[in-house]
């Protein structure tokens, strides 16, 4: 068990994905997981492989500076918080993937029977965001997001000499309690 009062090499991870499958998206209300184990129920479904820059959290807080009379600090309120998720999904021939990057009912079809893609400006849904990592140790580390929608997307590059990705960004919206996302780690990985 790693040590907890002082330095320990063991408690340093990195942010690796779980073989086949890090990435997971289910509908609005879906019941969202509250553990790094359960398996995912099937409304969860697989985005594909993440560019190698993997996923990047931004938990910004906003604060105003509030002087006194004569320049001194004397506060600093928060004025907003915004939690985001920002990756770039790299398998475009998966159909969950394209309706993560252009909604639900903008995308249908299949690779057998021909993917049909609409653009519009139609709003984005929301749904609950999982992604599965393994931690160091082969530990779980599952970090949820229960109400999150895409709220900016990537320019999309055709080239020979690099893959087409869906580059987005999740805003995580608050829960019942407040919290934007969680974060499950420990246990013993499948």
């Amino acid at each position: 068990m790693p040590e907890t009062n002082g330095n320990n090499v063991a408690n340093v991870t990195t942010g690796k994905p779980k073989v086949g499958g890090a990435v997971y998206r289910a509908p609005a209300g879906t019941a969202a997981p509250t553990d790094a184990k359960t398996e995912l129920p099937s409304a969860f479904k697989c985005l594909g492989y993440v560019s190698d820059e993997g996923v990047t959290n931004a938990n910004t807080r906003e604060t105003e500076e509030i002087k006194a009379w004569g320049g001194d600090t004397v506060a600093n309120p928060q004025t907003s918080k915004t939690d985001t998720l920002q990756m770039t999904l790299i398998e475009f021939m998966n159909v969950e993937a394209l309706k993560a990057y252009f909604g639900d009912e903008n995308v249908s079809g299949t690779l057998e029977t021909g993917i049909h893609i609409k653009s519009n400006s139609g709003e984005l849904e929301r749904a609950v965001w999982v992604v599965e990592m393994i931690a160091a140790g082969d530990y779980p580390h599952r970090y949820v997001i229960p109400d999150g929608k895409v709220t900016e997307t990537e320019d999309i590059s055709y080239v020979d000499n690099d893959v087409a990705g869906l580059g987005l960004t999740i805003t995580a919206y608050p829960d019942a309690n407040g919290d934007t996302h969680h974060q499950y780690i420990g246990g013993t990985a499948d």
